[in-house]
């Protein structure tokens, strides 16, 4: 089983071997991480040539070598060759540097699980690389189910737990009342656009400390 983290890539030096359709969403969700971006293959896609044309990625356009790895904080390979793959683990691995092989999770030491993101929120499902596919549909689901609305709850109650810490409320005593906000429906509130509820919920729980929110 592996240990779930949430990785912060910001101006990390992050690898992405091949340069075709699955290797330009890998790029993407790398960007959106705030990661520096480096690309090598020998055959570019159209995507991932508008990336370098706009400079958002650094491109070699050559095959992989050993060294490529070198310095890096991440590294995926998202390429058709399996000898390609098999040489970017291993050199990965060997120089103690995270990652990730497209769909052989055997060459992995991180997979990818399928993310949704709500602002703030990110809800992520893995099936251990055994079944991508379930996955896929399960972030489905959950982006039918988890709508704008969760991303504003969270910013509230970030707010709402910043000032609570700021006023010294305890942890114990601060998740047990952003808990009970969300028990009490504050989520549907938000939904609704319930403004005078909300207010109401906040000022019950929080008493005049919900004046700043």
């Amino acid at each position: 089983m592996s240990y779930v983290i949430n990785l912060t890539l910001t101006g990390q030096p992050a690898l992405v071997v091949g340069a075709g359709t699955i290797a330009a969403r890998k790029i993407d969700s790398l960007l959106d991480a705030g990661a520096r971006v480096t690309v090598v293959a020998p055959r570019v896609g159209g995507d991932v040539e508008r990336m370098a044309a706009g400079r958002r990625v650094t491109l070699h356009r050559r095959p992989y070598a050993s060294g490529d790895v070198r310095h890096m904080r991440i590294v995926v390979a998202a390429t058709d060759d399996e000898q390609v793959n098999a040489d970017v683990s291993r050199d990965a691995t060997g120089a103690g540097v995270l990652v990730n092989v497209v769909d052989r999770p055997a060459l992995c030491t991180f997979t990818i699980p399928a993310v949704v993101r709500r602002g703030a929120l990110t809800l992520a499902v893995a099936t251990e690389g055994q079944c991508p596919a379930c996955a896929r549909a399960l972030r489905e689901e959950l982006e039918a189910r988890y709508g704008p609305e969760y991303d504003a709850v969270v910013q509230l109650l970030g707010r709402a737990r910043a000032r609570l810490r700021a006023a010294g409320w305890d942890s114990a005593r601060i998740q047990a009342t952003l808990a009970d906000l969300w028990q009490a429906g504050i989520v549907d509130c938000v939904r609704r656009g319930d403004d005078a509820r909300i207010r109401s919920l906040l000022e019950s729980r929080l008493g005049e400390l919900a004046a700043a929110l």
